[in-house]
């Protein structure tokens, strides 16, 4: 437990699956009503931030801290509502050498992915970009050695044990496995909550044919959240290299 500047503590998990639980672990009790005032509850790769705490009363963030110590955290429990769709083309220009890692054909990337069930860990980097966990430890894929200085909206892409969707044109050292033919849903600031995938959000990429195809239909408005969506894009800042979990989580692909 960290004091983070006047108003918030700062809890560092052993890894990221203890960092999902313990932030599932409070929305649930914020939504008993059993979790005291705090404005902002904000997971990252091996953190949680609570920030605005009652800062009337000098101690209540001492008392919070000693309670969450004491806290039985259950593991994270995968049941979940409907996942979120994205539509996917997989022909990235990646598809080879993560084909290459994976020790299967090129063709096989598309359907081994969009097999697994992932789910959104935390967010950060650019507004509207999740850090979706799910492959399995033999699928993880290390960074490119030199980054793109361009990635297009909509690229699906892997770094160590993420996935992620490009929610708009940046700098990315993520291996481009796909991309998703129309982007824009990811962010809208004039919808609530504007990122379409936030924290616990359960995911499913559908392949489509080149170009979008007949069966790639719209995106789904957000739905199945199992926990509110914090200030996308706080929990780590754009680099040139892309995005890369917080100091305190995982360096993607490292």
């Amino acid at each position: 437990m960290l004091a983070a500047g006047p108003h918030a503590l700062l809890v560092e998990l052993a890894d990221g699956e203890h960092a999902e639980a313990f932030h599932a672990e409070l929305i649930r009790r914020r939504e008993r009503g059993e979790l005291p005032a705090v404005r902002d509850i904000v997971p990252a790769a091996r953190t949680v931030l609570l920030d605005g705490i009652e800062d009337r009363d000098p101690g209540a963030r001492d008392r919070l801290a000693r309670d969450l110590a004491s806290w039985r955290v259950e593991p994270v429990s995968r049941a979940g509502g409907d996942p979120v769709e994205i539509p996917v083309v997989y022909d990235g220009p990646d598809l080879d050498a993560v084909a290459a890692l994976w020790g299967v054909g090129a063709d096989e990337v598309g359907t081994l992915h969009s097999r697994t069930a992932f789910r959104v860990a935390f967010c950060g980097f650019a507004p509207g970009f999740g850090y979706l966990a799910g492959l399995p430890e033999r699928l993880h894929v290390p960074r490119r050695t030199t980054p793109r200085t361009r990635v297009p909206a909509g690229a699906v892409a892997l770094a160590g044990p993420y996935t992620g969707v490009y929610p708009r044109a940046s700098p990315g050292g993520w291996q481009l496995i796909g991309r998703m033919p129309d982007p824009a849903a990811l962010w809208d600031p004039a919808r609530e909550p504007a990122a379409l995938l936030g924290p616990g959000t359960p995911v499913r990429f559908v392949p489509v044919g080149e170009g979008g195809g007949p069966r790639a239909g719209a995106v789904p408005e957000p739905r199945g959240r199992t926990a509110p969506t914090p200030h996308a894009g706080t929990t780590s800042p754009a680099s040139p290299a892309g995005p890369t979990p917080p100091a305190a989580g995982p360096r993607a692909g490292a």
